[in-house]
């Protein structure tokens, strides 16, 4: 799995001040999308072992309290991505368990396969749902459009 950006410090998506991590890899095409480059799977840098060490400690780091990690992109919930994702979100929740995880995906909940919802017992938080620019409200908080929908699984 590639990734075009890590934020070790944002308090743009999602709650709380956050480590976020925009994976590379999308299919759903959204006319409107505000992150095109990341469609691309071969877009970025590969996330290797030094990447995935830095985020932990940045979790860990007191100096800068975080709440938790996001997964944006490009698709977190790509099966591509999934792969890569599902035992790091695994080994984060066990090195980090007060940490909460909030994803961002085009797949809507009811369309996951059984790869991708093994990535839902570590997500506390999920907005599902394609970009549709004919539904873009600004007004909306943590959604681009008002067909996606938030989940909170576990907060």
């Amino acid at each position: 799995m590639n990734y075009l950006q890590y934020y070790p410090t944002d308090v743009v998506n999602g709650e709380g001040t956050r480590c976020t991590l925009f994976v590379s890899g999308c299919t759903h095409g959204c006319k409107g999308c505000y992150n095109q480059k990341s469609w691309s799977f071969s877009a970025g840098v590969p996330f290797d072992e030094a990447m995935e060490q830095q985020i932990i400690n940045d979790l860990k780091d007191t100096r800068i309290k975080r709440q938790g990690l996001t997964l944006s992109g490009g698709d977190p919930l790509h099966p591509r991505n999934v792969e890569t994702l599902l035992p790091f979100v695994q080994r984060l929740k066990r090195e980090c368990p007060d940490k909460d995880i909030w994803v961002w995906t085009g797949y809507k909940l009811d369309e996951l396969g059984e790869q991708q919802r093994a990535m839902l017992p570590y997500i506390d938080v999920l907005i599902d749902g394609k970009f549709i620019q004919e539904l873009a409200d600004p007004s909306l908080i943590w959604r681009g459009s008002a067909n996606q929908v938030i989940y909170r699984f576990k907060i």
